[in-house]
């Protein structure tokens, strides 16, 4: 899996050397966040679950 990360962050990087300067910077961190999950980082690790369910939030009777 660590190669399949690598290999989508040098796509990303290949393809930011041919983009406009927005796209670039956007391709660029695209490339960071493939870099971090190849080397098993936390930051591209799904966040925690919510203590409380959504349907517990929202329990009244629904009108404004």
């Amino acid at each position: 899996m660590e190669e399949f990360y690598r290999g989508f962050a040098q796509r990303a990087r290949d393809l930011a050397e041919k983009a406009d300067p927005f796209t670039k910077r956007r391709l660029l961190d695209l490339a960071k966040r493939y870099d971090l999950k190849s080397t098993g980082s936390s930051y591209g690790r799904a966040p925690a679950p919510r203590a409380t369910p959504p349907n517990v939030l929202f329990s009244g009777s629904g009108e404004a």
